[in-house]
């Protein structure tokens, strides 16, 4: 199916072209979410009519965007969740907690704005990519962590998941201790 394109669509075009696209995909995806008209002839006529206040309306939107992503870019958002002593979660943490941690940090961000190819499984600090505007992207961290504390920590680079090592000398010792008292209990 042909279509003409009513913004940017990453690896597609830009706004205007006229493209050729699998019928599925303009079906279930294009022309729902209005990115694009169908190539028909009277279609054409009236993007061409609307496309000085198509590139107006999508201007304005990307200068909006714009002015998020120089608050949003390089931000830091906590989230607090259950995880195992190695570090694993109980649940895992996806776009719409990811969402939920920005909009209470005062931005004003969709979750499917969040570009997060896998829920995050573990605690630690995590770069996720936030797609504001088709030509405006933008990373924020991601800490996830047990407790607020521990958050703290994370963000001052040390590891939350590091056990305490025995040395070898002192295991040897504990075990001679131990064996020694169940030899002399005999």
């Amino acid at each position: 199916m042909q279509v003409v394109l009513l913004e940017r669509v990453p690896n597609l075009g830009q706004m205007g072209d006229v493209v050729r696209v699998k019928d599925g995909y303009a079906r279930n995806f294009l022309l729902p979410r209005h990115k694009a008209l169908r190539a028909t002839k009277a279609n054409l006529e009236h993007f061409e009519k609307e496309r000085a206040q198509l590139e107006a309306r999508n201007l304005a939107a990307k200068s909006d965007a714009m002015s998020v992503a120089e608050k949003l870019d390089g931000q830091s958002f906590v989230i607090i969740r259950q995880a195992g002593e190695m570090g694993q979660l109980y649940g895992s943490v996806a776009t719409r907690d990811i969402s939920e941690a920005i909009t209470a940090g005062g931005f004003s961000v969709d979750r499917n704005q969040i570009i997060l190819n896998v829920p995050i499984k573990n605690i630690g600090m995590h770069s996720v990519p936030v797609h504001l505007h088709p030509e405006v992207d933008v990373k924020i961290s991601v800490n996830v962590a047990r407790s607020h504390e521990e958050a703290e920590r994370q963000a001052r680079g040390e590891s939350a998941t590091v056990r305490e090592e025995l040395n070898l000398d002192d295991l040897g010792l504990e075990v001679g201790a131990a064996l020694a008292e169940a030899g002399g209990e005999e």
